[in-house]
């Protein structure tokens, strides 16, 4: 049995991975944590049934006996949740995005850390990131590359996590080339340049998150596309994650090491 905590527990992402770890018996959730002031904080979780634990603000207390962090928070809260997790040996598994790289230099620099960090977690979405890598390899520098990330209207940074991770991908595909990269493009640009890499953003109602790599050649298009419907794959794949991770040695590990890609 794998004893997680889930912070944000209240919000979107960490409803659906209540629900989830609910229906894993291999789960069980020992603590709920929510930010100091949280409405929720001493009350039980509607999901819970009127069971403990009881959603909490002190997040070193919630993670006495567990064995993994569960976090969909913000880059700052998770950075401070990821020091309070390591400070008690517990795995943290981290589906923020936004996380600088300093941020994850000092998650690398710590000593007996076990964390998995990934922008996506969903299972379809890390397979995208493989084959981005594979495809930019093959075509090279005769297709153009281009990224467009489309989320809902509250959706705090841009470009996505999952948009930065594809572009770093196709880059990875060829790694000599020198890549210029764009975001978003206004004005008289002139013509687009041959190592450019593009990365677009859109913004709007309640999309969950679709994601589109374009290899323009000339005289054909390939397209490699994700479409997220609800939360609930980006919450399966994290709780397959902690899973995984209890089991590994101190390291810093992505959904790609997870899923054996």
């Amino acid at each position: 049995m794998v004893r997680i905590v889930v912070t944000g527990a209240c919000g979107k992402m960490g409803r659906a991975i209540v629900k989830l770890a609910l229906e894993d018996p291999d789960l069980e959730i020992a603590g709920l944590v929510e930010a100091k002031g949280h409405s929720m904080t001493g009350r039980a979780h509607d999901l819970m049934g009127g069971r403990p634990p009881f959603v909490g603000d002190e997040l070193s207390q919630a993670l006495t006996g567990a064995d993994v962090l569960v976090d969909f928070t913000e880059a700052g809260a998770s950075m401070d949740h990821f020091r309070v997790a390591a400070g008690k040996s517990v795995a943290h598994v981290i589906g923020t995005t936004g996380l600088k790289e300093d941020d994850v230099r000092t998650i690398r620099e710590t000593k007996g850390a076990r964390v998995v960090i990934s922008p996506n977690m969903s299972i379809g979405m890390n397979i995208l990131f493989d084959l981005a890598q594979r495809v930019s390899s093959i075509l090279g520098d005769a297709y153009d590359a281009e990224i467009v990330e489309l989320h809902h209207r509250w959706k705090k940074d841009a470009p996505s996590g999952s948009a930065l991770k594809i572009k770093d991908a196709v880059k990875a595909g060829q790694r000599t080339r020198a890549f210029t990269e764009v975001f978003g493009r206004e004005g008289i640009t002139g013509e687009r340049k041959k190592d450019e890499i593009g990365v677009m953003s859109i913004r709007g109602g309640d999309i969950v998150g679709e994601h589109t790599l374009y290899f323009a050649g000339i005289g054909e298009r390939l397209e490699l596309t994700h479409k997220a419907w609800s939360r609930d794959n980006f919450a399966r794949g994290a709780l397959i994650a902690a899973k995984w991770l209890i089991n590994q040695a101190p390291g810093v590990y992505s959904m790609k090491d997870v899923l054996g890609l």
